[in-house]
């Protein structure tokens, strides 16, 4: 491997004294080795330990055991590192959707000593290009079918240089792989070094990459699996998430792999496709939204889930009425937990015995999590304020000091959320304290949606809020004040629903939109969204 080292990700973290408090010292499951890579943990200790026979990732085709990942994982190393130049600290976006190949690549790069930049499988080309300037991403691992939007933007993304695809059997990474060595020693990366970067979204619309270390990725394993969770080595694991979606990697990637459970990886994780896939495979662990335990529950009756054991469910506040709906349906409460992309996975959670339905839960051993007032004093017990956490993991954004003085302040992350906390240290979820929108699980940021809609020739003013909706927690809702010359009405609806969704994630478009002849400004002309929101 190349002595040299790409020092932009240590040279685009924030100065160690806008960093949060991040406390490894008072957990002995936390004392790691200074020299850690994560990947190498999850996989290659297993097979070192005579486990390479257990079966790491299921598919609806085939089986990987732990034994054929390394070799995989290990090939691929080879090819990063001699075919394709990868250094350590270079950044690689991975695309495409939750399938062993890009389980494989995201272990690769890590194993390799790269930065893995995994991307959401919806991202159009602007999307992406932004997040390939922001990370100065030069090399891309891409399933074949998703390829077309990455090229694009590569070609308003100049600093992309090489875009290689695979496809599970002809791709040329596939060939690449063909003729590369089984064997690879990892990269001794350091426990504090950047693994990932993962991007989501703002409320300025402008993506935010978060910064995790090989040790964080560890801790969130050690932690909220071992105190809440509680699976074991026989579980079979799947999910909805996408493994961009820190909640989907934690949940169907890290954490099996971890304890040297089994995971089920699909493409397809609708609803449908999601309920099918336990009974199929007879899973025992679920990571989901609560729009989708939601969409299953009538499903439940024409399907033999009995080997469901434990569901999980984050992305947004699980209502009570979907809790108890689900407990009737199939006898398991649901564990639902609070975390975000900037501390990585869940800080407030609950194991089954100790779940209040309407709490978000206590917080996770190895977490401190208070409720704040505006100037960051904690209040008492039963009133709402700012949720306010430390622990192990924490907000370290890429290049962006605005954002990380926002959320980061004397030491406590600020996850954006307002909560009130009862006597026994129960969290209580009340709203959303930015103008994020959280739609089935996915952040949209409201400006985002603006920004594109007022792209469009018809537009004049728009404003973006999310209205509460039963099956989806809260829609998008657009209200639109029209140039002169275009007339409201369904054809115009649909026009600009379009045109959303063919520039930017489709989850994002408007579901629905009103015409109105002004927006609610202030004196200075900024937008008033409460008052929108009023008039839902």
């Amino acid at each position: 491997m190349s002595a040299h080292r790409d020092t932009f990700a240590r040279d685009h973290l924030p100065p160690r004294d806008q960093w949060p408090v991040m406390d490894y010292a008072s957990r002995p499951e936390l004392a790691y080795p200074r020299t850690l890579n994560c990947a190498a943990e999850l996989v290659d200790a297993h097979v070192a330990a005579g486990r390479g026979g257990r079966i790491a990732i299921v598919a609806p085709a085939e089986q990987w055991t732990y034994a054929r990942l390394m070799e995989q994982t290990n090939r691929l190393a080879n090819v990063l590192v001699r075919d394709l130049g990868l250094v350590p600290g270079n950044r690689v976006l991975l695309r495409g959707p939750n399938n062993p190949m890009m389980a494989a690549a995201w272990l690769a790069v890590l194993k390799a000593g790269g930065i893995g930049v995994t991307t959401m499988p919806l991202l159009r080309p602007r999307e992406l290009s932004a997040i390939i300037d922001k990370a100065q991403v030069s090399l891309a691992l891409g399933d074949a079918r998703f390829i077309d939007d990455l090229a694009k933007a590569q070609a308003a993304a100049r600093v992309l240089k090489r875009i290689v695809a695979f496809d599970g059997a002809h791709g040329e990474l596939d060939a690449l792989m063909q003729r590369a060595s089984p064997e690879f020693t990892s990269a001794p990366t350091d426990a504090e070094e950047t693994a990932i970067i993962a991007f989501t979204s703002g409320t300025t619309g402008q993506a935010k990459g978060t910064m995790h270390s090989h040790r964080d990725i560890l801790a969130v394993c050690d932690l909220f699996p071992r105190s809440c969770l509680r699976a074991n080595e026989d579980d079979l694991f799947c999910g909805s998430p996408p493994l961009a979606f820190t909640f989907g990697l934690g949940g169907i990637l890290l954490f099996p792999l971890r304890i040297g459970a089994s995971t089920l990886l699909l493409e397809q994780a609708t609803p449908p496709h999601l309920i099918k896939g336990i009974q199929e495979h007879r899973v025992t662990v679920c990571f989901t939204a609560p729009t989708a335990f939601r969409a299953m529950l009538p499903l439940v009756p024409q399907h033999d889930i009995a080997s469901l054991r434990k569901c999980v469910s984050a992305g947004e506040h699980l209502p009570v009425a979907t809790f108890e709906a689900w407990r009737k349906a199939t006898g398991i409460p649901i564990i639902d937990g609070i975390g975000s992309t900037e501390l990585l996975h869940i800080f407030v959670s609950a194991p089954e015995q100790e779940i209040r339905p309407g709490s978000t839960g206590r917080a996770v051993p190895g977490y401190e999590v208070k409720v704040v007032d505006d100037a960051g004093v904690e209040v008492a017990d039963g009133t709402v304020g700012r949720l306010a956490v430390r622990g192990p993991t924490g907000c370290r954004y890429l290049d962006d000091a605005e954002r990380q003085r926002a959320y980061v302040k004397d030491g406590w992350n600020y996850p954006g959320d307002s909560f009130s906390r009862d006597a026994d240290g129960y969290f209580w979820y009340q709203a959303r304290t930015d103008d994020m929108i959280i739609s089935s699980g996915y952040n949209i940021a409201a400006t985002e949606v603006e920004n594109v809609l007022l792209e469009h020739p018809a537009v004049q003013e728009c404003g973006v809020v999310g209205v509460p909706d039963e099956a989806r927690g809260h829609v998008i809702k657009a209200f639109i004040v029209l140039r002169p010359g275009h007339t409201a009405g369904e054809d115009k609806v649909k026009a600009l629903q379009e045109h959303v969704k063919a520039q930017i994630a489709p989850y994002k478009y408007p579901r629905a939109i009103e015409f109105v002849t002004a927006l609610p400004r202030t004196e200075t002309g900024k937008l008033q969204r409460f008052r929108l929101r009023e008039t839902t």
